[in-house]
């Protein structure tokens, strides 16, 4: 049996099916007294599951650059250095280093906060003092950072050794190779895995719930403890997360489609 290809003939049915049960669970949170009030409570942790999303992922992109970049530079120790952390992170679950970050590397900064402190005269904190969210974010930044950097790296291999070699005999630095010929052909490899990377780190900020952050997850347990409603609210965090990461995943695709078009034309 040959590899199944997908044809200009074939129509989204799964799209239609998921649109049609959006719809249902829709009319069912609009029409119903319980869903509303249980929407109108959990759209609270909409923003922050948002914002613990974009800043994660942000902060991620940016040190999984690094990293990418590290893992090609010319000095071993930093080649050794970027794939030893790369290799450590992903292997580790991201629930547990939630957890590790939030409990054991958050005490050690802020331990090293205070040793440093005392010698240029800052106050000293308490481990209390270092929210949950923060701790959240910096976890996921680092799990994330792991698999972004891969990411980068496979598309910063992807250009062609003659396009760098040209760019070398016209007089350009090696930040200058990097900035105006390397990256910008790149990035069209980049975009459709790191799409997807933003994608699972939408469902993976839920994770954040178990250190107590009220994101839409905490408050859906928070909510489902409380009315004992538990069919009906879970409804509706399940609706939010596939209304955010289907969306997600369509405008990406459309974003894949617009580049392959215009690498063809």
């Amino acid at each position: 049996m040959g590899p199944i290809r997908e044809t200009k003939e074939d129509f989204p049915w799964w799209l239609v099916a998921v649109v049609a049960i959006g719809a249902y669970l829709g009319w069912q949170v609009v029409s119903d007294d319980l869903y509303v009030q249980i929407l109108g409570t959990l759209s609270k942790g909409v923003k922050l599951t948002v914002f613990v999303t974009l800043v994660s992922f942000v902060l991620a992109s940016g040190l999984g650059l690094l990293l990418a970049v590290g893992a090609g530079s010319k000095w071993l120790v930093i080649r050794q250095l970027c794939r030893f952390y790369v290799e450590v992170v992903r292997g580790v679950p991201i629930i547990v280093l939630l957890l590790y970050v939030a409990f054991a590397l958050a005490p050690a900064l802020v331990e090293l906060y205070n040793y440093l402190g005392d010698f240029i005269g800052l106050d000293r904190i308490r481990t209390r003092h270092f929210p949950l969210l923060w701790r959240a974010i910096i976890a996921l930044m680092i799990a994330y950072s792991a698999f972004i950097s891969e990411v980068f790296r496979a598309g910063l291999q992807s250009v062609d050794t003659g396009q760098i070699e040209a760019a070398k005999a016209l007089g350009l630095n090696r930040w200058q190779r990097f900035r105006l010929v390397v990256f910008p052909q790149a990035i069209r490899t980049i975009l459709p895995p790191l799409g997807n990377d933003f994608v699972a780190l939408v469902k993976d900020s839920s994770l954040v719930s178990v250190l107590g952050v009220l994101d839409v997850t905490q408050l859906g347990k928070v909510t489902a403890a409380s009315n004992f409603r538990y069919f009906e609210t879970y409804n509706v965090v399940a609706l939010i997360y596939l209304t955010m990461t289907i969306g997600l995943s369509l405008i990406l695709r459309r974003i894949e489609r617009h580049l392959r078009r215009k690498d063809v034309g």
